[in-house]
């Protein structure tokens, strides 16, 4: 079941101009190093100043002119007990791990219709998904490196599939013949990136910060995937996800997965999910009953942030890891989608 949880407030204090940026960083789809489950245990509880400093975020606008936004967090608990995670024996799925269990979206009923119509596609090469009529979750990584913005990022566009009609031209006409749908690219009127993720680039990259929301020029009208809070593993039922990307391998084509997580942090998930790049972005989702309705609900509870190898107990794994919508995340995120705090006491 979904549990109502409080929800601190992110409160804009001040916005700041700044220089525009330079748009010359390279895309990467897989970061190379990251702060494992080792490291995340060692880190310290970040105190209400640190919430604040990595909670403010920069805005890039259309036309390459970007500001800085400090925020104050409001009603927030502190969890003294850190970053720990579960500490859950490793199972060994080499086996099933390296047998690819993903699955192409070819009907186009499905690629057109919920949940499946809520993925899209990033120009920089990445995927997301739809979380309002007009916003987009993905991952910071595809469009920032923790310096500069990368050069696909200044005139950034969304691809969402979509069935052609009649009429439109020569290619619409083929598509309509050969019954799949297609990308229909719309721009990018602005995107958020907490200030959490420029922070933890230094040295052991810190990926509990890497997501961002990216606000259409036009809204879109479909159906959009909600939010909720990621709840612990223990909560979801046989500890499965799904998520669907557009997986480079699979060219053109909308790839879905499922699989069990494997081990948490605080703000990441470890798992064996098949995924090839282009899937980094994908919005993790979850299907759970409402309070006290026997209706099934789909919500977003984590960004794919991709393939790392991580330090557990002084021996290198490899998983693919998810960013974790905690309370907090989740009233930045909300914030950014109808600009005040007023409709994200409750998530």
């Amino acid at each position: 079941t979904w549990h109502l949880k409080k929800i601190p407030q992110i409160v804009r204090e001040r916005t700041f101009s700044l220089d525009s940026p330079k748009f010359e960083a390279k895309t990467k789809l897989e970061l190379n190093s990251v702060c494992g489950i080792e490291c995340q245990r060692k880190l310290p509880v970040p105190s209400l100043s640190d919430l604040k400093d990595l909670l403010s975020y920069e805005t890039v606008f259309e036309n390459g002119t970007r500001t800085l936004t400090e925020v104050n967090v409001l009603g927030v608990v502190l969890d003294p007990a850190g970053n720990t995670t579960t500490r859950r024996s490793l199972r060994k799925k080499r086996q099933i791990y390296g047998t690819d269990s993903r699955f192409s979206i070819y009907d186009k009923r499905f690629m057109t219709n919920f949940p499946f119509n809520t993925a899209v596609k990033v120009s920089t090469g990445c995927s997301g998904i739809l979380i309002s009529p007009k916003h987009v979750l993905t991952a910071a990584h595809c469009l920032h490196n923790g310096k500069d913005y990368v050069k696909g990022s200044k005139r950034l566009r969304v691809g969402l599939m979509k069935t052609k009609s009649r009429g439109n031209g020569r290619k619409r006409k083929g598509a309509k013949r050969n019954g799949m749908p297609s990308f229909q690219w719309t721009r990018v009127k602005s995107t958020h990136i907490p200030k959490g993720w420029f922070k933890g680039v230094s040295g052991d990259i810190a990926l509990d910060y890497d997501y961002a929301v990216l606000e259409l020029k036009r809204p879109q009208k479909r159906k959009y995937m909600e939010l909720g809070i990621s709840p612990t593993i223990k909560m979801m039922p046989g500890s499965m996800i799904h998520f669907s990307g557009f997986d480079n391998d699979r060219s053109g084509q909308l790839v879905y997965r499922f699989c069990s997580i494997s081990d948490e942090s605080n703000d990441l998930f470890y798992q064996y999910c098949d995924a090839e790049p282009g899937s980094t972005g994908s919005g993790i989702y979850l299907r759970l009953k409402e309070p006290n309705k026997k209706k099934w609900k789909r919500k977003i509870i984590a960004v794919y942030s991709g393939h790392q190898w991580v330090d557990i107990n002084g021996e290198q794994q490899d998983y693919n890891v998810a960013v974790r919508i905690t309370p907090l995340k989740y009233a930045q995120i909300c914030f950014w989608i109808h600009g005040n705090d007023k409709n994200c006491t409750q998530g």
